[in-house]
């Protein structure tokens, strides 16, 4: 019942939290410059009855409590509106967009944990060695690479000058997209995998000294065992935690990236609406990535809750 509670609480905090997002994001973009009936017009000539049929239309002579007060009650039911630009319904777009994006992020995570938690496993058994060195060498020089550098790296070597992967585009097969979108949730990955070693490695270190592990030494188990049995699980929550905040970073900041493979995902979209001053898609987007990062959150409380008993514990007694 206590961890129920604790889980309502946290959920309570999500929906003021995404209040405060969705109002400040009405707001900001309500008040800046340009609006629906200019990015209808363009440059084209128009007459006061027709600017005042796009006002009515986008309800923009309304008070501002009142729109926003529209556009909440309708986006809690999942319309965000229609596209200024494209004239297609809002939530339509992003669906279109919304299965590459996610592809790439769900790669690049995959990537992150499947090399980034080992590797920083090993350099914390091998503390001090060659190896151990050589990784965190490894890890500083590529968080210095910024992802948009390492793309146009990526391209240049393995697409053009090699011909092994694909320039640009999403696939159209599973198969084919998989081969399409290597490069990409390599570029996406390469960063947040050095920073996961650092955690894992930390992490594992930190528990080097506790007595549970040197009981498992002093009892003659494998080092093996030892790390991979003991120390793995219990160095998995801030790993986990890290894990997390990075598959909703890859959800909502893979801009740079899929500018740079051509690939048509939510960034893409993103910048796009921004550019042409496509409010309702902008509006969307934010909202979008808001409550994305407060699911991953939830979720991270809940898989707390399911790896480490003390969290339950603690969840009960508070």
């Amino acid at each position: 019942m206590a961890v129920l509670t604790l889980l309502g609480r946290r959920l309570a905090a999500a929906l003021v939290l995404l209040g405060v997002l969705s109002a400040l994001t009405f707001g900001l973009l309500a008040a800046s410059p340009g609006g629906p009936e200019q990015v209808l017009l363009g440059s084209r000539p128009s007459t006061a009855e027709t600017r005042a049929a796009i006002r009515a239309e986008y309800h923009l002579d309304d008070p501002f409590p009142v729109r926003y007060a529209r556009w909440l009650g309708d986006a809690v039911r999942g319309d965000f509106g229609v596209s200024i630009y494209s004239r297609e319904p809002v939530a339509d777009v992003i669906a279109d967009r919304m299965p590459v994006t996610a592809s790439l992020a769900g790669y690049a995570l995959l990537l992150t944990i499947a090399v980034g938690v080992p590797l920083g496993l090993v350099a914390a058994m091998r503390r001090g060695g060659a190896l151990d060195q050589g990784i965190t060498l490894a890890a500083l020089v590529t968080l210095a690479v910024p992802p948009f550098a390492l793309s146009i790296l990526l391209l240049y070597g393995f697409a053009v000058a090699l011909g092994w992967f694909p320039v640009f585009g999403a696939g159209e097969t599973p198969l084919d997209r998989i081969v399409h979108l290597t490069l990409p949730a390599v570029a996406l990955a390469a960063a947040q995998t050095a920073m996961v070693v650092r955690q894992m490695r930390a992490a594992a270190l930190d528990l080097a000294g506790q007595d549970f592990l040197t009981f498992a030494r002093a009892r003659g188990l494998p080092r093996r065992r030892i790390w991979l049995g003991y120390a793995l699980r219990n160095a998995a929550l801030p790993v986990l935690t890290v894990g997390g905040l990075l598959l909703a970073a890859n959800l909502t900041g893979s801009l740079f990236v899929e500018q740079a493979f051509g690939l048509h995902g939510l960034g893409a979209l993103l910048i796009g609406a921004i550019g042409q001053k496509d409010i309702p898609v902008v509006q969307a987007l934010v909202l979008l990535g808001g409550a994305i990062v407060v699911a991953v959150n939830l979720l991270i409380d809940l898989a707390y809750l399911a790896v480490d008993p003390r969290v339950r514990h603690g969840a009960v007694t508070s």
